[in-house]
Parts: structure tokens; C-alpha cells; sequence
């Protein structure tokens, strides 16, 4: 048969078991076993098991269970309600005040828990009451804490980099720094959005507090300090060529243990809940990665991947062409799938096609981040929504219309590394060389 033809009834299949409500990772297995038994010669068990083996046997991936372990750590301790109140002296002189601290606070989550929904959740426990207590409007409460938990994967280190990385053998340690120009601009973006809303509806934002003396804001910051020795001691491992990022996440779970055995936060139920909400969200990533890798095998056997690259070289797209048809394709799947099955399900059929068209598999981790990015604030399967939905007590449209310009905004950084590459490409050439 066609390869084109087997590709659309794969697609129908897939689409058909996924409304049925059937796990992603096993839809996703499924769908490999049809191409296999029906599109190919191929032993489906065969070509299963071996898949099933090479795509979790890998020491890269091994970085992804201890950065969620350590962010749940962090979760459940009193570290993230210490890291609000040290921030919220220095925004008070700024347009939207103590909203800021929600993208800040994300931004600096992210850097030690690589997971989008968790920063939400971790941030947004803390921030929501007390905003809400302070008289600022829900709108914007839940829209910067939709938009500003997407940094999660954008900023290092980041549990998508890493499944980007493993799929389009990509270093890791590359991706991680050429995530840090980016998400520093994506954050600017996103406070300039808060501050934009509060110029055009001051009447949501309540009167400034209390001035403080700079002695005061500094004492308020030490609350700062064990979160960012823990950032830096992770990341700096990685930049420094200390450790690899496997390594790295492993002194990241160390670290956090021992700061939250010393904040007074750690006791057996904090420990073993942070350790099972870590292997259930570490299994389910696991599933998924198992079952998209055999659907690309499966693809690749029924040829279709080669003749999808083919007929986009045929094309003759320039690159912004290319790169707009991709942005298409990617926020219409983010409305039906998770991010990590985006990138593991795209990553064999368009790794082929970007190449040729000459654009660098470093600069499209970033590209492809950022629209996973997006996927987390679309409905109807944006995980973010559905965090902000539990602590918030508002509709998923309510949440998706405040977190729409953040959309834009993450739109907005897309089109500027596209002008721009050494946006993402200039830090890794820096501190790595161009070889490394």
C-alpha cells in the first residue's frame, strides 16, 4: 500500500483510540502494532520488544525521574512559600505590583523542577490566595500563572529538553543553555503583559503597600537564598563540565532533600508522597516515550517518514514557509495531545525535512519547545489549564481566555528567534565552542 495511504488510516486509528480514552502510551502502541501487522512484513512483537528496550535504555533519560523527583520534593516543602515572600518587596514600584511575582517565581522554579504543570501547581499555590487577599483580579492571577508555568520547559533544566534531546540525539548540555537567552526573554515578555494590563485596567490593581527600606528587602530576600545556592549549584554543575545532566539532577535531589530536612519541612509522609507522585508521573512519561517510539518505527518501516520528507524538499518551502506551515501543525496537534507525545511523535518524520532544509536540530529543540509551550495553554488538552482549573474554582474557558496573551506572547518569541537564530544559537557557541 501507499505509505501516504497507511499514514492516514495510522492517523484515523490513533485519533479514533485516543477519543476513546484509552492511555496516550498505549494508543500510541496500538497504532504502531496496526502499521506493523497491516502496512509491513515486519514481526510487530519483534520489532516491539527491541524498541520497548532501546528507546528506555538510556542514560541520558535517567535525568528525567530525579529532576521531577526533586521538583516534587520542593513541592511539598516550605521552601516555595519562602521563595514568594522574598520576592514580593522588590515589585511593588512596578505596573501590576505582586503579579509580577508570578512570572519571576515560575521563572525561578523552572530552573529547578523542568516541569510546566508543577511549576503552576507550586506557584500558584502560593499565589493565588494571597493575590486574591490583596484585592487583585482573578484574570490576571490565573492567566500570568497559565503563561509564566510554561517557562518550566523552556528554562533549564527541562524535562521536554531532555525528551527532545534523547529523540533527535541533540546534547542535552547544548539544549539547556541555549534554553537560557529565550526563557530570560520570554519572562521580560510576559512581565511586560502584566504591566500592559495594569495600565489598561489600574482599577483591577490594588494600592501599592507600605514602601520598605532596602534593609528590609534584603532581609526579605535571604528567604531567597537556599533556592538559588540549589539553582546554582545544579546548573553550574552542567555548565561547568562537572557534571553531566544525569549527575547533576541526582545533586539536585540530594540538595533539595537536605534543604527541606533543614527548613523543617521533611518527614516520612512528605517524602514517600513526593517519591510516588514522582514515579507515577515518571512511569506515565516512560509509557508514552515507549509507545511513540515504536509508532516511529512502525512509520518508518511503512516508508512514510522518507516520502514526508521528500515531498516537503519537493515543495521548495523557504524556510519561513516551512517554518510557518510547522507552527500550524504543531498548535493544532497541541489541541489534542500532550507535549512530550508532540515531540516524540514528530521527531523521526521531521527531523529529515528540517535538515534538508538546513536548519539546525540545536535551533529547532528551542522552535519545538516553545510550541509545546503553547500546546500547555490550548484547550482542550493544556495541562496548565487544568492545574489553574483546581486552584482557582473558575471554567477552563475563563482560564484559556486569560492565558490567550500569553499565547501571543510565546507567538511573539517564535517569530523573534526565527528573525533572529543567534537569539538561541550565540550562549552555546560561547561557553561550549561550536563543536561542542
Amino acid at each position: 500500500m501507499d505509505p501516504m495511504t497507511a499514514g492516514i488510516v495510522i492517523t484515523v486509528f490513533l485519533v479514533v483510540i485516543l477519543a476513546s480514552g484509552l492511555w496516550i502510551g498505549m494508543a500510541l502502541a496500538a497504532a504502531g502494532y496496526v502499521a506493523m501487522a497491516f502496512f509491513t512484513s515486519r514481526p510487530p512483537g519483534l520489532i516491539f520488544g527491541s524498541t520497548l528496550w532501546g528507546s528506555n535504555n538510556s542514560w541520558a533519560l535517567t535525568a528525567l525521574p530525579l529532576f521531577i523527583w526533586m521538583g516534587e520534593i520542593l513541592f511539598r516543602t516550605r521552601l516555595a512559600e519562602d521563595m514568594f515572600r522574598g520576592l514580593s518587596p522588590w515589585v511593588q514600584r512596578i505596573p501590576g505590583r505582586l503579579l509580577h511575582t508570578n512570572v519571576i517565581g515560575c521563572a525561578i522554579f523552572a530552573a529547578i523542577s523542568g516541569s510546566s504543570a508543577a511549576t503552576a501547581a507550586t506557584i500558584g499555590k502560593m499565589t493565588v490566595p494571597e493575590l486574591r487577599s490583596r484585592g487583585y483580579g482573578d484574570f490576571m492571577i490565573v492567566g500570568s500563572l497559565a503563561g509564566s508555568g510554561t517557562l518550566g520547559l523552556l528554562i533549564p533544566p527541562s524535562i521536554m529538553m531532555i525528551v527532545y534531546g534523547v529523540a533527535a540525539q541533540v546534547s542535552i548540555g547544548r539544549l539547556f543553555i541555549a534554553g537560557i537567552i529565550p526563557g530570560l526573554l520570554l519572562m521580560l515578555i510576559f512581565s511586560a503583559i502584566v504591566a500592559g494590563y495594569a495600565l489598561m485596567k489600574p482599577d483591577h490593581i490594588p494600592a501599592r503597600e507600605p514602601r520598605l527600606s532596602l534593609k528590609a528587602k534584603l532581609w526579605e530576600s535571604r528567604r531567597l537564598i537556599p533556592v538559588s545556592v540549589l539553582i546554582i549549584l545544579v546548573l553550574g554543575c552542567i555548565y561547568g563540565g562537572i557534571a553531566t545532566p544525569t549527575e547533576a539532577a541526582s545533586i539536585g535531589v540530594a540538595g533539595s532533600l537536605a534543604l527541606a530536612l533543614l527548613s523543617g519541612g521533611l518527614d516520612l509522609s512528605t517524602f514517600w508522597g513526593s517519591v510516588m507522585a514522582a514515579t507515577r508521573t515518571s512511569a506515565m512519561i516512560g509509557l508514552i516515550l515507549s509507545g511513540a517510539a515504536f509508532l516511529s518505527t512502525a512509520m518508518g518501516f511503512t516508508g512514510l517518514p522518507e516520502q514526508f520528507a521528500t515531498w516537503i524538499i519537493a515543495m521548495n518551502l523557504p524556510q519561513p514557509a516551512l517554518l510557518a506551515a510547522l507552527v500550524c501543525i504543531f498548535l493544532v496537534m497541541g489541541c489534542f495531545i500532550d507535549g512530550i507525545s508532540m515531540i516524540v511523535l514528530t521527531t523521526s518524520v521531521l527531523l529529515p525535512a528540517v535538515q534538508s532544509a538546513g536548519l539546525d536540530l540545536l535551533w529547532f529543540g528551542i522552535f519545538v519547545v516553545l510550541l509545546v509551550e503553547i500546546a500547555q495553554i490550548t484547550p482542550p488538552v493544556g495541562f496548565n489549564l487544568y492545574v489553574l482549573q483546581s486552584l482557582a474554582n473558575r471554567s477552563i474557558g475563563y482560564i484559556a481566555l486569560a492565558a490567550l496573551p500569553f499565547f501571543l506572547g510565546l507567538l511573539v518569541l517564535i517569530v523573534l528567534i526565527t528573525l533572529a537564530p543567534d537569539v538561541v544559537m550565540w550562549l552555546p557557541a560561547q561557553m561550549l565552542g561550536q563543536s561542542g
